[in-house]
């Protein structure tokens, strides 16, 4: 991998576009990123990584990433050109951010873009060019990953060398290089073997104690189903924390056990065989007893019950004998009933019509005109006089449909009436309103022009507020200056006497050291060595140094001493000019008057502005009123027109009406006849036809009655004499109901009856038979009877239960033998896998390092690293140190595997690597950054890495030390890398030609290639 070319826009602290072109930079292989602190040397790094990943590195991720300095015009974009695997690729990236709305005000959300572009000699058309390969975030991430190899950390990790990172590493104990090691060389497999071995272990071990657990439930069960007396289980099963046990043991202990219960529970049923038998054959004899007992007491029962029965039925005998007689004669006069009813309702309906006729004649007699005479009419007279009746009440139909059109038309001519008065009242009042219209209107057209008037004057009065407004802020703001001004003066000048002061003092120290530089150089002076002056090895009289003696340090204090000062006084001054410009600005707009004067005169205009909007905002109410006004005389105008047509239709109609009602009027008086309507004299003619008509029936009603009741006579003295009875009276008086004969036939037939049976019942010879003999003992027999059954139920419950137990017995052992063929395996399962996990976990005594499986692997890599960073360390240091990988359990309950310990050749000894010094410590991690690059580069398939940065440190070298770095570093160059180095280090400027200065400034930092002489 090679970067070419870095073009950063917005991002971090650069507010416009700078471009990094790595081609010129790393001509020589190496280059130098250098630059004032915060300056943003560590933000092109967080650009090249962004630009690959879509994210900063995992130190600096939470960082934002658009610059605070840029146009909010401008969008954060990164552009990155580089090789990959032989490829030329073009990355670009845009993270989501904030931008203006392009319509309206405020911002919206830019979203996330990526955009990946290949370099291809045929663009399309025949020319090279760039040709896109995605737009995609997913698919641009997974092929440059692709191509890349490795994760964002072993980027950062590899790329970028972080030196801080691997001082700790290489001082650091097993846990934090296994923190590294876990990230960069992915071993979260071994972890997860780790895990599954645990898991599996667990689980085993839950197995074979659910196996365990079973054996001890199915030995209980056994013990139970056993009883009290059986041997008991605990001398054969093993418990939960004893050893576990193999299947053999099962076999010999449980097994036998559980074959002793099972011979002891068969015994147990024989024996209860045989007692059910008995207790059977005993059931069976004391039943039978028991049923002839019940048979012989039932016929003894039987016998007594007919005996008293035979006995009452000769009492009941001359009652049946009077009952058959009564029976004999009320059925000789049943012929006579049916005419005796026919002749009472032939009485009942005489008696009916007679009181229905002498009522009819009662009403009709209490009737006006004809009624009276009427009601002494005979049924032919009553007939004529309906007729006549009912013709005339037809003749007054017509006469009843000209008094009803009478009616309508007084309704008709009243309705009339007021609507001709209403029409009038409406033309009076539309003409009393017209009279006032052009006063009214006048008044209107008043208001609208004032209105008007007023809403110019709120224009005009905007203006002025707005003006006032604008000049009152000015006022305030130069108000505020001048204060600012007041107390930043006094603050300014105290400022520049301290840095006068400060600069006074740097001069004072800068003499008082080159006073004693003599002295100075004379401390460096050792015997035997050459003089740094004169060359001589001999230091006769070398100066001593004085009591105000100062040093480097002390000149290097006091002079950042003045610079900050100078630097403090400076910001005063500037922060002073800026002051004053602004409120000469202020002063300018706000013109002579004071804030409070402006104030007032804004308040005023406010006044003037409320009282005026008030009058303009009546302008439409105004309007629409007049609007209305208008439409209201319109209206009225037509109301006026409208009344008098109408008035006049009315006035015509309504006289016609009073003709056509005049002779209506006098036809409708002759037709009553002095009624009160036509409609009241034909209700009463049809009333006194309809009181006719119904005493004409009643009174032939009457004598059908009358002649029906006389056939019935004749007919009910015939009937008697054929029944033999000298009178209709004596028939009747030995008639009874049918209901009274027919209880008397079923009584006399259930006496005949219940006589019979007795008599056949006391005829049977086994009746007579038990009843000779002595009285059934039933008491006996049903409790020799109870004593069986108890005694069966026993012996049933007891064979029962011996059943029982053998059968659970017997599924007992198969689920013990099954139990016992299942365990062995889980046992043996169990044995391995915890093994295995003792092993990988570091925690069997079989693993003497106690190393887990991860820390088994992590210290093979280590021991790769180790032996690529002594290549490098032995050339950085001279040939003295080597760094060697080491597997030293740990101190208390640590382990081990992770351990460095560097061998110094000058002592031949191994010592710890805390014991290096800061720059040796430096060199050492330098070396293990660089081995451990080469290590993540082939555990990721290989991929070539042209390009390097290395992250500060170099000033904590001497300068012999920094010559044996700067060599190994030229042997990167020399494999054709690139190699950036991020220092402050005033030797690295002279030594390293090709520089990338970075310069920040109040508006952003900027991108500047520099040289030696940049320096």
């Amino acid at each position: 991998m090679r970067l070419h070319r870095l073009t950063v826009t917005a991002f971090g602290p650069f507010a416009g576009s700078e471009t990094v072109d790595f081609d010129a930079l790393a001509a020589g292989g190496l280059f130098l990123l250098r630059g004032a602190t915060g300056a943003g040397k560590s933000s092109v790094l967080d650009a090249v990584c962004f630009a690959l990943y879509g994210e900063t590195p995992g130190t600096r991720r939470a960082n934002r990433l658009r610059s605070d300095h840029a146009d909010p015009l401008r969008l954060t974009e990164v552009r990155l050109e580089l090789t990959l695997g032989g490829r030329r690729l073009q990355i670009t990236r845009l993270p989501e951010q904030l931008r203006p709305k392009k319509v309206g005000k405020g911002t919206t959300v830019e979203r996330a873009q990526t955009l990946l572009r290949e370099w291809s000699a045929d663009g399309g058309d025949g020319t090279p060019g760039w040709r896109a390969v995605s737009k995609s975030h997913q698919e641009a991430g997974e092929e440059i990953h692709r191509l890349i190899g490795m994760s964002r950390d072993q980027f950062c990790q590899v790329v970028l060398l972080p030196q801080g990172d691997f001082a700790r590493f290489l001082k650091g104990d097993s846990e934090e290089r296994s923190k590294l090691l876990r990230r960069l060389f992915d071993t979260e497999r071994f972890q997860h073997v780790e895990s599954w071995l645990v898991e599996q272990r667990r689980a085993q071990e839950a197995a074979v104690q659910a196996g365990r657990r079973r054996l001890r439930d199915l030995a209980c069960k056994a013990e139970q189903a056993a009883g009290p007396q059986a041997e008991p289980a605990a001398p054969w099963v093993p418990a939960e924390d004893e050893p576990a046990h193999t299947a053999a043991d099962l076999t010999d202990g449980v097994l036998g056990w559980a074959a002793v219960l099972r011979s002891g529970a068969a015994e147990q049923l024989a024996v209860a065989d045989a007692a059910l038998a008995g207790a059977e054959a005993e059931h069976r004899l004391a039943q039978q007893a028991l049923a002839d007992a019940e048979e012989l007491a039932g016929l003894q029962r039987r016998h007594r019950a007919a005996a008293q029965e035979a006995a009452r039925l000769a009492e009941a005998g001359p009652t049946m004998e009077r009952d058959r007689l009564r029976l004999a004669e009320a059925q000789s006069a049943v012929g006579v009933e049916a005419v005796l009813h026919l002749r009472r309702g032939a009485a009942d309906a005489h008696r009916a019509a007679h009181e229905e006729e002498r009522r009819r004649r009662a009403a009709l007699a209490g009737a006006p005109g004809e009624g009276p005479l009427l009601a002494r009419a005979e049924t032919a007279e009553l007939t004529a006089a309906e007729q006549r009746l009912r013709a005339e009440a037809v003749r007054l139909e017509a006469a009843q449909a000209e008094e009803r059109r009478c009616g309508e038309l007084v309704r008709e001519q009243g309705s009339l009436d007021g609507e001709r008065r209403r029409a009038e009242e409406l033309a009076e009042e539309a003409a009393d309103w017209l009279a006032d219209f052009d006063d009214r209107l006048a008044a209107l057209q008043e208001e609208q022009t004032a209105a008007r008037a007023a809403g110019a004057m709120v224009e005009q009065l905007d203006a002025r507020r707005a003006e006032v407004t604008e000049r009152l802020d000015a006022a305030r703001r130069r108000d505020d200056l001048r204060a600012e001004i007041a107390a930043a003066e006094p603050r300014a000048l105290a400022l520049r006497a301290e840095a006068l002061d400060a600069r006074e003092h740097g001069q004072d120290v800068r003499e008082r050291r080159l006073t004693g530089m003599a002295a100075e150089l004379a401390a460096q002076l050792r015997a035997g060595e050459a003089c740094r002056v004169c060359g001589s090895p001999e230091h006769p009289e070398p100066a001593l140094p004085s009591g105000d003696q100062v040093g480097a340090e002390d000149e290097e204090r006091a002079l950042a001493a003045q610079a900050a000062a100078e630097q403090r006084a400076g910001t005063a001054e500037r922060e002073l000019a800026g002051l004053q410009v602004r409120e000469a600005a202020a002063a300018g707009a706000a013109g002579p008057e004071s804030a409070e004067a402006l104030a007032a005169a804004l308040a005023g205009a406010d006044r003037e502005r409320r009282e005026a909007l008030r009058v303009a905002e009546g302008l439409g109410a105004v309007t629409r009123r007049i609007e209305r006004l208008a439409e209201e005389q319109a209206r009225r105008l037509a109301a006026v027109r409208d009344a008098g047509e109408r008035t006049a239709v009315l006035t015509d109609r309504i006289q016609l009406l009073a003709a056509e009602r005049e002779q209506l009027t006098r036809r409708v008086a002759e037709a009553r006849d002095g009624a009160p309507s036509v409609a009241a004299r034909a209700a009463g003619l049809a009333r006194l036809a309809d009181g006719v008509a119904a005493l004409a029936a009643a009174a032939r009603a009457g004598a059908d009655a009358a002649r029906r009741l006389k056939e019935a006579d004749d007919e009910l003295a015939r009937t008697a004499a054929d029944a033999g009875f000298p009178s209709p009276a004596e028939a009747a008086a030995v008639l009874l109901p049918r209901e009274q004969r027919e209880e008397l036939e079923g009584r006399l037939e259930r006496y005949r009856s219940e006589l019979a049976a007795v008599e056949r019942l006391l005829a049977e010879p086994g009746l007579a038979a038990a009843a000779a003999g002595p009285p059934a003992d039933v008491p006996g027999a049903q409790t020799r009877l109870r004593t069986a059954v108890d005694r069966l139920r026993g012996a049933h419950s007891a064979q029962q239960a011996a059943r029982e137990r053998c059968a659970a017995l017997d599924g007992i052992g198969r689920q013990l033998a099954e139990l016992a063929t299942s365990l062995a395996p889980a046992l043996a399962r169990y044995a391995r896998i915890n093994r295995l996990a003792a092993l990988a976990a570091g925690t069997s005594g079989e693993n003497r390092l106690r190393m887990r499986l991860e820390s088994y692997v992590l210290a093979a890599r280590l021991e790769q690293v180790a032996a690529a960073a002594s290549d490098r360390l032995v050339r950085m240091s001279g040939g003295r140190y080597t760094l060697v990988h080491s597997d030293d359990r740990g101190t208390g309950n640590k382990r081990s595997g992770l351990a460095l310990r560097v061998v110094d050749a000058w002592t031949g000894t191994e010592r710890d690597t805390s014991t290096l010094s800061g720059g040796e410590s430096f060199f050492a991690s330098l070396a293990l950054a660089l081995g451990l690059a080469d290590v993540v580069t082939d555990e990721a398939g290989g991929m070539p890495l042209d390009t390097l940065f290395i992250d500060e440190g170099f000033g904590t070298l001497d300068e012999n030390t920094l010559e044996e770095v700067m060599d190994v570093l030229d042997g990167l160059r020399e494999r054709a890398r690139a190699v950036g180095i991020v220092s402050h280090v005033a030797d690295l400027r002279s030594r390293i030609p090709a520089q990338l200065l970075v310069r920040k400034g109040r508006h952003g930092s900027t991108l500047a290639l520099a040289g030696r002489e940049d320096a």
